[in-house]
């Protein structure tokens, strides 16, 4: 299932909570704590002009806003991290999942959206309802380096290491089996695997990590002919 920015209203937001928390508890900000998120970064952020937003899972392929143009780009000091376990989207009470986030160390390779001065209020709004729904990640402003040698302040979204879903140390095992078996309303943790591959793949990313776990994944889970 791809996401549409029209999926992101207060409304929907609260449906998918209540339906999160028939099965048990699920750590979720209010609408006033993530709007007053969404207004601090903004006060602080370095530049009033258009946003950079580093995209490195799945708004590599369904970022859900509207960006003005968009090209490859690399945020050093922080990697990719299978470390965020699901029980909604794509995983469920049934079904849980395990996703990506950013990390401390490293280097990570994605693509970088510019979302035009007069849209950032619109967007950003987008953004904190797809992104800020647990309060699982921390709107970070960072150092992007773009595909042309620019470097430009930037918008990304960092794992927060106090929240309950935070898995760091999880075993290899449980792991590949999340990955493998974890699926909800917007499809299976398999496919966002293989999409984040993909599409690395189209602008000449091959990460190792993520291929590590695809062969793991494979070997472990075949997929029934």
């Amino acid at each position: 299932m791809m996401l549409k920015r029209e999926d992101f209203t207060p409304q929907r937001i609260d449906e998918l909570i209540a339906e999160a928390r028939k099965y048990g508890p699920y750590d979720a900000l209010t609408h006033e704590e993530r709007e007053n998120s969404r207004q601090d970064f903004l006060k602080n952020r370095q530049s009033e002009d258009g946003l950079w937003v580093f995209g490195y899972g799945s708004l590599l392929w369904n970022p859900a806003f509207e960006f003005d143009h968009s090209m490859p780009a690399r945020l050093y000091g922080y990697r990719r991290s299978f470390c965020l376990k699901l029980s909604m989207g794509r995983g469920s009470a049934e079904k849980p999942g395990l996703m990506l986030a950013l990390d401390n160390g490293g280097s990570c390779n994605g693509r970088g959206f510019y979302i035009p001065a007069q849209k950032v209020e619109s967007e950003t709004r987008i953004l904190w309802m797809r992104e800020m729904l647990s309060g699982a990640y921390r709107a970070t402003e960072c150092k992007l380096t773009l595909q042309n040698g620019e470097k430009v302040p930037a918008l990304t979204f960092v794992v927060n290491h106090q929240h309950r879903r935070y898995t760091p140390e999880i075993d290899i095992d449980e792991k590949i089996k999340l990955i493998a078996t974890g699926e909800g309303y917007l499809g299976t943790c398999r496919d966002y695997l293989s999409n984040t591959v993909t599409h690395l793949e189209e602008i000449n990313v091959k990460d190792q990590y993520l291929h590590y776990l695809m062969r793991k994944v494979e070997n472990a889970y075949p997929k029934k002919k």
